[in-house]
């Protein structure tokens, strides 16, 4: 064996596992068909917490024995099941996320994810890359929110779908601020409340409003009335873009800015701060991309597919601190802190005060 062998050795082994890593994203999407097949099938309901067989499933399923039975082995593969015995089958702690019945399902994410409409801006993204255009707006001819307006079954699915990064949020963000410092606070874009929610349960001296359109407040009240806080928090429909509610000294943001534009974002953060006092904070809770992708942190790439997702389906982006500062200098901002939001990966808090 001659020197030069092993450098050639070496681009072999690399270019084999380059062909296995380019395989395995390309097939990426059949696992997620697969995938959204299982929730459509009921499959993980219906095989419940035993061992049952795939014949069985079927029946119960509707569906053909055969199809079903390679159905369940795809998902065996994918680690969402487990086959014990040739054609029997139970199901895996990956596999009861996509129980509905289940807290902690994701199933309305798998459905909203692996939806056609969803999906077809992703068939444009070269062109958004190459124009800067959203996708969907150019193939249904009206923006994202409102065509999902006029789709109330699929408006509740995307709403289930967020819900769960904001009960996450909610979980944990009440414990790493220090809300005990502020009077009011106005969760901008608060939706049904959900994350305010959680913030005035642990602050008791808190008041506050949930500021959204009509549909975004559809289930606010009913969400703040279980919480046994409609006393302390008042509901206030408008539109961001024209303006915010005056008298709260927080304004809280969470998975709002990254749905627009860097002017549109610039919009909503110069409404927060005409209304801000002087001792007044705006906290965003949103992802922050490193400056240079760390491939350590972030190696399924989540969060960059992600800011695809908003380039194609919205026109919007995931911004690093460096986008975050230039959107809130531009607003009268000036941004004072970035800390990572511990067990609510991939969020962030990033607090801004008056310039």
């Amino acid at each position: 064996m001659t020197n030069d062998d092993v450098p050639n050795r070496d681009i072999h082994v690399d270019a084999d596992r380059g062909e296995e890593l380019v395989m395995r994203l390309v097939f990426g999407s059949l696992a997620a068909q697969t995938v959204r097949a299982a929730v459509r099938l009921r499959v993980v309901e219906l095989l419940g917490d035993k061992k049952r067989s795939a014949v069985a499933v079927a029946a119960d399923a509707g569906a053909a024995p055969q199809p079903m039975t390679r159905l369940l082995r795809a998902l065996t593969s994918l680690g969402l099941l487990r086959e014990h015995e040739a054609g029997f089958f139970s199901v895996t702690p990956a596999g009861t996320l996509l129980d509905p019945q289940r807290p902690h399902s994701l199933t309305s994410l798998v459905r909203m994810f692996t939806e056609p409409m969803m999906l077809r801006a992703w068939e444009r993204l070269d062109d958004s890359v190459r124009t800067g255009d959203i996708a969907f707006d150019a193939i249904f001819g009206k923006d994202f929110f409102s065509h999902l307006r006029e789709l109330p079954d699929l408006s509740a699915e995307f709403n289930a779908a967020m819900s769960r990064a904001a009960r996450a949020t909610a979980a944990v963000l009440p414990h790493a601020f220090d809300f005990g410092r502020f009077r009011s606070v106005t969760d901008v874009g608060g939706g049904d409340g959900t994350v305010l929610s959680g913030v005035l349960r642990e602050h008791p001296t808190l008041t506050g409003v949930v500021y959204d359109t009509e549909e975004g407040l559809a289930q606010a009240a009913a969400t703040l009335g279980r919480q046994g806080l409609t006393p302390r928090c008042s509901l206030v429909a408008g539109d961001f873009f024209r303006s915010v509610p005056e008298g709260s000294d927080l304004y809280l943001m969470k998975s709002i800015l990254h749905d627009w534009t860097d002017d549109q974002a610039v919009a909503i953060l110069t409404h927060c701060r005409r209304v801000l006092p002087p001792t007044g904070r705006v906290l965003i809770v949103e992802p922050v991309l490193p400056e240079v992708v760390d491939t350590g942190t972030d190696t399924d790439g989540l969060t960059y597919l992600t800011d695809l997702n908003m380039l194609v389906n919205v026109g919007g982006r995931e911004r690093t601190r460096t986008d975050f500062e230039d959107v809130c200098r531009r607003a009268g901002l000036a941004l004072t802190s970035v800390t990572p939001l511990t067990r609510a990966d991939p969020y962030f808090l990033i607090e801004a005060t008056a310039a």
